[in-house]
């Protein structure tokens, strides 16, 4: 049975009564409409599933508010909520088909969704969380189970690294799940919609998402080498048209904080009370465009790459270079992945 379309009347009394209400697809943590309103299109989407559903809305309320300070837009208007049903009615918004580079413009927007908070905006979202040294263990411990030898200095730098992530500067409007997908190219540009993850942290954590293979998709892809060079510098150029100075943090501890995570390996629903680092020696599983395996041998050869020649980091990089060879010996079908998004 089809849900029930919850357009309450204070949202009628604002907006007009909805006509051709169509249940779109969407994940099983919200249910999403697509209505007319005084002849125009509108989404109402409303938060369910779980006991962090009036959470979920309200961060994306926020996150909205705050990218809506952005000029020209990097998200659709948001028209109206009902917060007791969890409900927030958005600008309708055309996608259309993305060109071959698309993660150029991706990335210089996503440094304008970036900078449209800072400081002043401390508190109104949850900080950014990342990896803990749970993360490192269960990393060594994978390094261990594939029989590869762990470089004296490894577990200090990867301590240490963890540290530095979690002293990362920045105020940034993190989307939190920032996916192909949730990327909606229009005509006008693009927009980021789904921002229920949204958090405040360093940018550079999403900026990320280009080289390691979108850490939190199901879409994971690469790029080659000049793609991502002229997105990180779109990226770069954008932030500094919007806020005066260039980014601040380190892109290669960004990756290297993303492959320490193991719930990075499996979807949402799934993450928080197993080491699916352990689970990717006795099976691979598929999610998305690409299987587990695939996902961590990508990982790992994108920081070997960029943690070569770095002294802080030089156990981290012979480690890694070293349990991507172990996998792929032992695991020898195993693909790059993909290099275009579906």
């Amino acid at each position: 049975m089809s849900p029930r379309l919850p357009f309450g009347e204070a949202l009628r009394a604002e907006l007009g009564s909805p006509r051709r209400p169509r249940l779109l697809e969407s994940s099983p943590r919200s249910h999403v409409w697509r209505v007319e309103l005084g002849g125009a299109r509108a989404v109402v989407k409303q938060a369910v599933e779980g006991p962090d559903a009036a959470e979920r809305h309200d961060r994306e309320v926020t996150a909205l508010r705050f990218a809506a300070r952005a000029d020209p837009p990097v998200a659709p208007a948001l028209l109206g909520t009902d917060p007791v049903e969890r409900v927030l009615v958005l600008e309708h918004m055309d996608h259309h088909r993305p060109p071959g580079d698309w993660i150029v413009g991706y990335a210089a927007a996503l440094a304008r969704l970036h900078a449209t908070t800072g400081p002043r905006d401390t508190g109104a979202l949850p900080a950014w969380s990342g990896p803990g040294q749970h993360d490192t263990a269960a990393f060594l411990r994978l390094a261990e189970t594939l029989e590869v030898p762990v470089p004296f200095h490894a577990p200090d730098q990867l301590d240490d690294l963890v540290h530095r992530l979690g002293e990362a500067p920045g105020y940034a409007l993190l989307h939190g799940d920032p996916c192909p997908g949730n990327d909606l190219h229009t005509a006008d540009g693009i927009r980021f919609i789904d921002f229920e993850q949204a958090s405040l942290g360093n940018g550079l954590m999403e900026l990320a998402y280009l080289r390691i293979g979108f850490p939190t998709c199901w879409c994971a892809t690469t790029a080659p080498e000049p793609l991502l060079r002229r997105a990180e510098a779109a990226y770069h150029s954008a932030w500094r048209a919007a806020t005066g100075t260039g980014p601040r943090g380190d892109l290669t501890d960004a990756c290297a904080g993303w492959l320490l995570r193991g719930d990075a390996l499996v979807q949402r629903a799934q993450r928080g009370a197993t080491d699916h680092l352990a689970r990717v020696t006795d099976r691979d599983w598929a999610w998305g465009t690409a299987t587990a395996r695939q996902r961590l041998a990508h990982r790992l050869g994108v920081v070997a790459r960029m943690t070569a020649g770095r002294a802080d980091l030089s156990g981290l990089s012979r480690l890694c270079a070293d349990m991507r060879r172990r996998m792929l010996a032992r695991w020898p079908k195993l693909t790059p992945l993909p290099a275009h998004r579906p």
